[in-house]
Order: C-alpha cells, then structure tokens, then sequence
C-alpha cells in the first residue's frame, strides 16, 4: 500500500466509525424520549399503543382507587379531558385527589387505559412543573400560586 491508499484507508475507517457512533446515539435518544402530554391533548392525538408517553395534570378527585396488591387506579385529568391510569408499584408519598402528577408509560393493545410504570407527584401544595402549568393553561385552566411555577 501506498502512502495516499493507507491515508484514505483510515480517513474511510475513520468516517465509518463515526457514523457508526452518530446512528447509535440516535437509536438510544430516540428509545430514551417520551413525549409530554395533557388528558386534553390526547383527545386531539392518535399516539400508538405502546409508545412511552408522559401523562400530566391532576389525580380526579374520588379516582384513586387501590385493587390487588399494589395496583392502583386513578384518573389524571386537565378538567377538560380524563384519562383512567393503573399503576402498580409504590406511589409517592405526596400522592394525592387533587394534586398535580406526572406518569410515564404506555397505552398497550389499543385499550383506553393508560399502563403507568413511573409515578411523581408534586412536592408541595403549590409546585407544579412548568411544562404541565403551560398545556394547563392553554386549555384555560386557572392556576393559584403562580410564582410556585418551575
């Protein structure tokens, strides 16, 4: 091999290897992003089952209730929308009817309930996340405590 052939050898490995690395981090962001919505958004989406979603607003009051070991049961809604959530695992402390919440899972086989496998509550009576606020209020829903708004 010649000088110039070995250079553009490893210029092309160098090239390949690199687009190796760009479409592996591709793959992994785009396994690793779950996109956010309010109950109210979801009505106007067609999001297919078994895409990992986050689901925020506030727990219904009178929603929650507990079944076989530690499934859950709830309905997150935007007061425009609801949508009925089973969880099973242990919820937050701060878990409450009435408080904001955020779960991350899946709608799986098409059914209108939504399969959580993470749950967060606020962290006091007044925060509620910035993102959750915004879709909260676009839908003109009123929020007390504003500057409690992260």
């Amino acid at each position: 091999m010649t000088r110039k052939q070995k250079r553009l050898a490893i210029i092309g490995g160098g090239v390949a290897f690199l687009t190796a690395a760009v479409l592996l981090v591709m793959f992994a962001f785009s396994q690793a992003v779950a996109y956010f919505y309010v109950p109210g958004d979801l009505a106007k989406t067609d999001v297919a089952p078994g895409t990992r979603i986050r689901l925020g607003g506030l727990v219904e009051a009178g929603s929650v209730k507990r079944g076989e070991g530690r499934t859950i049961t709830f309905t997150v809604t935007d007061t425009l929308a609801t949508v009925p959530v089973t969880y099973t695992g242990i919820l937050p402390d701060l878990f409450r009817e009435g408080q904001g919440v955020v779960a991350e899972g899946a709608f799986v086989g098409g059914s209108p309930v939504f399969v959580a496998d993470t749950v967060l509550a606020k962290h006091d009576e007044t925060y509620m996340p910035k993102d959750v606020a915004d879709r909260l209020k676009a839908q003109g829903v009123t929020l007390g405590g504003e500057e409690n708004i992260r």
